[in-house]
């Protein structure tokens, strides 16, 4: 859309008339929808941005705004920490989900032949192990740097 070596001033300038005016339309629905109170305050703020200019007195180009999206910034941020905490919890209650289910698949008596074919015992032995593995403050560590889970809180 953009080829400024190839277009006049005037495409040129329509053509990113055009891309910001879309992208001001597609952040104002983030407002209309009220999708925007679950964005993470970056996005909120870049939201903000885009659709009205500023956000708390800043555009792009203002530090306080930049800094937002600096990778230590983001690990260090309580909102990023809640959506590591989580990734954890959802985890806790999966592995908890494939453990139990296992349980029950075992306690099938004419399944009984099965389960040792399919190795069940040691699934389960496993899932336990990973259970109380994701129950650790050393697995909650480990996700630093994922992208965590968005918390249903909000």
């Amino acid at each position: 859309m953009l080829r400024p070596e190839k277009q006049d001033i005037a495409v040129f300038a329509d053509g990113v008339d055009n891309i910001v005016g879309t992208h001001q339309r597609v952040a104002e629905g983030y407002f209309a929808d009220g999708s925007i109170e679950m964005a993470c305050p970056p996005l909120k703020a870049l939201l903000h941005i885009m659709a009205r200019g500023s956000f708390e007195g800043r555009d792009v180009t203002h530090p306080g705004f930049r800094v937002l999206f600096n990778r230590d910034s983001v690990v260090a941020s309580s909102w990023y920490a809640r959506r590591l905490e989580a990734k954890q919890r959802h985890d806790i209650k999966l592995w908890r989900h494939h453990a139990t289910y296992l349980e029950n698949f075992l306690k099938k008596k004419n399944y009984a032949e099965e389960a040792q074919r399919l190795g069940i015992p040691a699934k389960l032995e496993s899932a336990w192990k990973m259970y109380h593995s994701v129950k650790t403050g050393e697995y909650l560590a480990s996700l630093q740097g994922t992208i965590g889970l968005q918390p249903l809180d909000k």
